[in-house]
């Protein structure tokens, strides 16, 4: 636990910090944590994720046929309690802020922290690239989509040009085309269909790659110094479902599932990060429950310190168990 505390979770909070402080300083603006976030998106996730899961086999894709539907039932399920609980238990919420609420409360920040957290815990292998491309394209290709979707339908939003409602399928389309969606299922086609990925190219992907974990975390920083933070219930329970119900979930439906409890624990983790900044940026965009999402994701990075070292301790007690 010392270990996990020194090595994964202080090194964030330290670079985090500095982020935060230079934001502060006027160093770096919420437009330049914009363009590092394209950064991260469009070119270092997509690479660490591609040469990571390139280099596995179909062996290692098989065993984690598990770890993939217990990603979907676990994170879309809490996505969909988080919308219902925010569009039918508090009043002034139209359907636009608990899909919002969704976007942030229901999906993890896998892009942005998933190799920051999980490398210095469990080392740098196949697997956990593996996780963090799942839940990633389980949070970019599907819950994006599904809020976005929610969310239009809701504001009635009409095309400027045709006078049309957007059609359903825009977002989908719109998410699978960003690298961090299409680049891991490339990946995962290739190591299906038998193409080995060459050692000698590893080292060009490598070099960009390198830059995800720190560039995100630093990132982070400066998004959360330009946000005014507003505690009140919604932010307390958008923070509880985040950090408590998701994990708890994953954990439920690893055991049920009979997952490998190396990747149940990673995935457990993954289900623990602070909520996703993506969800901020949309709800930003929109003009929609910008501030009790901002509030609620300041809240969560900061519960997600203590919250990190728990989940790990509380998953190996369960594991132990049954």
């Amino acid at each position: 636990m010392l270990h996990i505390i020194l090595y994964a979770i202080v090194p964030i909070v330290v670079v985090m910090l500095a982020g935060y402080i230079s934001g502060k300083k006027g160093a770096f603006s919420g437009d330049d944590a914009k363009k590092f976030n394209k950064v991260v998106l469009d070119f270092a996730l997509p690479a660490a994720l591609f040469v990571s899961i390139a280099q596995a086999t179909r062996e290692d894709l098989a065993k984690d046929l598990r770890l993939t539907l217990v990603s979907l039932i676990g994170i879309m399920g809490c996505f969909m309690a988080v919308y219902f609980v925010f569009r039918y238990c508090f009043k002034k919420n139209t359907g636009a802020d608990a899909a919002v609420s969704a976007l942030i409360s229901g999906s993890p920040t896998i892009g942005f922290l998933g190799f920051a957290v999980l490398e210095p815990i469990f080392g740098t292998t196949p697997a956990v690239a593996l996780v963090v491309a799942i839940v990633g394209i389980v949070v970019n290709a599907i819950g994006i989509p599904v809020g976005l979707s929610l969310m239009n339908a809701s504001l009635d939003s009409t095309d400027p040009k045709t006078g049309k409602k957007p059609s359903a399928w825009k977002p989908v389309l719109h998410a699978l085309a960003q690298p961090v969606a299409w680049a891991p299922i490339l990946a995962v086609v290739m190591v299906l269909v038998g193409i080995k990925w060459p050692d000698w190219l590893s080292p060009s992907f490598n070099l960009i790659a390198k830059a995800n974990a720190s560039m995100a975390v630093f990132s982070a920083g400066i998004t959360l110094s330009a946000i005014k933070i507003s505690i009140n219930w919604q932010v307390i329970l958008g923070s509880i479902m985040k950090m408590i119900l998701m994990p708890l979930v994953i954990l439920a439906l690893g055991l049920a599932f009979h997952m490998d409890p190396e990747n149940l624990k990673m995935l457990v983790v993954a289900g623990a990060l602070p909520p996703a900044f993506s969800g901020i940026i949309i709800a930003d965009e929109n003009n929609t429950y910008v501030a009790t999402g901002t509030s609620s994701l300041t809240l969560s990075v900061i519960l997600f310190v203590g919250f990190c070292p728990l989940w790990i301790w509380l998953t190996d007690v369960a594991i132990n168990m049954f």
